[in-house]
């Protein structure tokens, strides 16, 4: 049974007081209990949105941390001998804080209120049933992958690479704390294709309840972070999803500098001929794969290949950041 409010919000036990609570699971109860005892809905929506990025960010970080540390995994890693030290995770936990607390808080605490305004549901129970949140999801993901392939591709162009986006180009073999290691203009920017999908989708459906958001939100942070993590596992989702783009995909575009700007799919990439480099650097890595070579002998073209890619994506990189606002080069 949905509870209703008025147009300015009133205590959550007044929200709740025609609330049949014997209809709800166990999850939507814990739903209510959590307003009811914050009190304030306002407040308790803001905290649980910030708490959930958090607890979701860190706690996915954990376990590629744990890898990190543990030699058998080498065998995976995409970049085996560029294993983060615990100074570089500990320096850009400082830096993922700074930005979570000074930019992405702010955001997610406003966050609910505008996607109210736009219709969207918070505190009302029960939960929409999951064949209506399983197009929503879709749709976010979607929109927020096309967003960010072209928001992406304009950080890469000199003034604005050379002023925000290369901060995140730090590390050229990612690991899982770096997926928002970034300047706080860039969090702005690309975080803005993860919220304006809901805010769309609310401006125009006035079906969306912050669950459903939430929901999202979490398959965002875990895709974001596997995608840094540097390892490709047999079972790792690219292999099941051929158009998933995955840690194998992103991972290309640290070390090489091009290539690869969307997030979750490869079509984009694909469309626009912006993988082009990224194919043929796994065709010659799958022709070596497939050369009777030892495992020292294998070892050594890898590394070959990836100092080979380095050093074009450092030119590269060079490149882009002798450009102006005017788009002319610096001459010397």
């Amino acid at each position: 049974m949905n509870s209703t409010a008025s147009s300015v919000h009133p205590s959550a036990a007044m929200l709740y007081a025609n609330t049949d609570f014997s209809q709800l699971n166990w999850l939507e109860t814990q739903w209510v209990n959590w307003y009811l005892w914050i009190g304030n809905p306002v407040i308790a929506t803001g905290l649980m949105s910030f708490l959930l990025h958090e607890i979701v960010y860190f706690g996915r970080c954990i376990p590629w941390i744990i890898i990190d540390s543990i030699p058998y995994f080498r065998k995976w890693k995409l970049q085996p001998n560029k294993i983060p030290t615990a100074q570089e995770q500990w320096e850009c936990t400082k830096q993922v804080l700074f930005s979570h607390f000074m930019v992405e808080l702010p955001v997610i605490w406003l966050f609910h209120p505008l996607a109210e305004a736009f219709g969207m549901m918070t505190w009302q129970v029960p939960f929409p049933d999951w064949r209506q949140q399983l197009p929503q999801i879709a749709f976010f993901f979607v929109f927020e992958d096309m967003f960010h392939f072209f928001a992406h591709q304009a950080l890469h162009w000199g003034p604005l690479y050379k002023h925000i986006h290369k901060i995140h180009h730090k590390y050229s073999a990612p690991f899982g704390l770096a997926a928002e290691y970034a300047h706080p203009a860039e969090v702005m920017i690309l975080g803005t294709g993860t919220i304006a999908g809901p805010l769309l989708y609310c401006w125009f459906r006035r079906d969306l309840h912050i669950f459903t958001v939430y929901v999202w939100i979490t398959l965002r942070l875990f895709q974001a972070i596997d995608a840094h993590s540097g390892y490709d596992f047999p079972w790792s989702l690219q292999h099941l999803v051929p158009f998933w783009s995955g840690a194998e995909h992103h991972d290309f575009h640290h070390m090489a500098f091009v290539n690869n700007f969307s997030t979750s799919f490869r079509w984009c990439d694909r469309l626009f001929g912006t993988d082009k480099k990224y194919r043929e650097y796994r065709a010659r890595m799958d022709k070596m794969k497939k050369l009777n070579l030892s495992k020292e002998e294998f070892e050594k073209m890898e590394r070959q290949m990836i100092a080979e890619a380095e050093q074009e994506g450092l030119r590269a990189e060079a490149e882009v950041e002798s450009y102006t606002f005017t788009g002319k080069q610096k001459t010397a």
